[in-house]
């Protein structure tokens, strides 16, 4: 069982609507959903260019899956959770539009949010101690794209490259695709799907757990948490980052 640190909100919420319709699933029942229809692209093509976001749930990613370290449970893991949510403040991204992230199709901020990128920073610190090491299979898998030294040190460090510096938020809505008119197709749809809630403020006051109970199966929204704290995840990010610093001169 593999569990995530994800972006998400409240099931009602119009962007978890929209994203869960979009790739078909709805990861808080679990029940399959009917995808938009788009002109020149039929309804099977459509849910075979979405299966692998599909599979993890409308998201953006935070503290990538993993396995529990011996000794933690999960209970211990929701404690930490709700005392996260409990310490950090709600914060805003000034907009999200769809955009293309190499040959993939997401929802991106239209301009580098401090904010979101601490935020992300911080959930892989903080849930850090609740991680077993990547397995060996793991690894390779990974490698196979060809990652950078530094990457590669990410990973075999917090268990995901694109952590930090190297970190660009996403909300995945399609698989990497090859064809250049279905992903103007799909660019062109899911701009107008998501209108009603790109290119406007969103206040940011939710993190969710997301579950997989086993490799392969698809991740069900466990708890979202409602942001309640006062400091602001700039601040805590730099509170644990001096902590870290103190442990180790």
């Amino acid at each position: 069982m593999r569990y995530a640190i994800y972006f998400a909100a409240d099931a009602g919420d119009p962007l978890m609507q929209l994203g869960n319709h979009w790739l078909g699933r709805d990861p808080f029942t679990g029940k399959t959903l009917t995808q938009p229809a788009i002109d020149g692209l039929d309804a099977d093509r459509f849910e075979a260019l979405t299966t692998d976001p599909r599979r993890y749930g409308f998201h953006g990613t935070l503290k990538a899956p993993f396995s529990l370290k011996n000794g933690k449970s999960e209970a211990d893991l929701v404690a930490a959770c709700q005392a996260f949510a409990a310490d950090i403040a709600p914060f805003e991204v000034k907009s999200l539009s769809v955009n293309p992230l190499g040959r993939f199709l997401a929802l991106t901020p239209d301009q580098p949010e401090a904010a979101l990128s601490a935020f992300a920073a911080l959930c892989v610190r903080r849930f850090e101690p609740f991680r077993a090491p990547l397995s060996e299979a793991d690894l390779e898998r990974r490698r196979k794209s060809g990652l950078s030294p530094k990457l590669d040190s990410y990973m075999t460090s917090w268990g995901y490259p694109y952590i930090f510096d190297e970190f660009r938020f996403h909300m995945t809505l399609s698989n990497k695709l090859e064809n250049d008119t279905e992903a103007r197709l799909l660019a062109s749809a899911a701009k107008t799907h998501f209108s009603e809630v790109t290119g406007q403020p969103r206040t940011c006051a939710q993190v969710g757990l997301y579950t997989e109970q086993e490799r392969g199966a698809p991740f069900q929204v466990h708890s979202i948490f409602q942001l309640h704290g006062d400091t602001s995840p700039e601040n805590a990010l730099a509170e644990i980052e001096g902590q870290t610093r103190k442990e180790t001169a």
